[in-house]
């Protein structure tokens, strides 16, 4: 675990990029204050060792500690997004020396329902599987949903408005051909998912399986993954397209912070022997990315994962 302290101002450092970045002058009071964590402690249930350190760059093995067995870094991961793999069991994943799974807490939290999970004893019961998870927060799979094409985000356009400031500001969810044929075989087929609505307190939308509101906010992301029981958890962030207006990348990252902050409040108030992971963001710009690392690693999380953008630029 490696912090340093934020500096005041302007925290954005230049990266050698030719561009003018929104960053310049973007300010750090943007972002919740420090003092409101407390120092990060070793964890006895967690911790990652570096076993090799290349001598000629930065690349290194190391290996991630959990309850539930080790996990070696790099490795591949995984994703079973209903707690299970397609076509592959227990026994063929760990022949292929699979180490960590990853779980979607969005397909999860919908059916069966993260209620559900935990009655059955979290996710390591629900799946028979005695070695280390990771859940996401819900939060790409929502964003990914309601994209595509132009990508109709806020910022990927010319606005004059604030971002986040307007009730009509929406993301317009697509048609999706496989929810359709597979709700029609159902025969409940309700339409599509509706509109996403983002805003500071969180996501709204409609489960794609029955048309339900949904309001995913930073602590109910949270309260899922302590219901569903992971190894290592992840806040809730905002995934703009890769092309996003740069004012309005800024302001993402602001957001993504926020909530990130949030989450990480929500999950120390109940650590329930759970890693949390921050996700870092900024897209293409290297300001933005430096201001998200800078930020990020003064906060107590356990680990850092690197946020992508949806769209090409992955």
């Amino acid at each position: 675990h490696a912090a340093s302290p934020l500096t005041s101002g302007n925290a954005c450092h230049s990266q050698g990029a030719q561009h003018q970045s929104p960053c310049r002058g973007f300010s750090s009071n943007l972002d919740p204050q420090v003092d409101q964590f407390p120092a990060w402690e070793p964890r006895n249930f967690f911790h990652f060792e570096v076993l090799h350190q290349s001598r000629r760059s930065r690349a290194r093995v190391g290996r991630i500690h959990t309850q539930h067995g080790i996990i070696d870094t790099p490795g591949f991961v995984p994703v079973g997004t209903n707690a299970a793999l397609k076509a592959v069991d227990h026994a063929l994943a760990d022949e292929a020396g699979m180490q960590l799974m990853f779980c979607n807490t969005y397909h999860l939290m919908l059916h069966p329902g993260a209620d559900i999970v935990r009655e059955a004893g979290g996710l390591h019961r629900f799946m028979r599987r005695d070695k280390p998870l990771i859940t996401d927060s819900g939060g790409f799979q929502i964003f990914s949903m309601a994209n595509q094409g132009a990508l109709c985000f806020p910022g990927v356009d010319s606005r004059t408005r604030a971002y986040g400031d307007d009730e009509d500001d929406f993301l317009a969810a697509p048609d999706e051909p496989s929810l359709k044929s597979a709700a029609r075989k159902r025969k409940d087929y309700v339409g599509a998912p509706g509109r996403v609505q983002v805003k500071e307190d969180g996501v709204k939308f409609r489960s794609y399986r029955d048309g339900s509101p949904v309001h995913l906010t930073p602590e109910v992301s949270v309260d899922a993954q302590k219901d569903l029981g992971a190894d290592i958890i992840i806040p809730l962030d905002e995934l703009p397209p890769f092309h996003t207006d740069p004012k309005a990348l800024a302001l993402s990252v602001a957001r993504t912070h926020r909530w990130e902050a949030r989450s990480l409040l929500r999950h120390l108030s109940n650590p329930k022997e759970q890693a949390m992971y921050a996700v870092l963001h900024g897209g293409l710009d290297w300001d933005l990315r430096a201001h998200s690392v800078e930020y990020l690693t003064t906060l107590p999380f356990d680990g850092w994962a690197v946020g992508g953008s949806l769209g090409r630029d992955k």
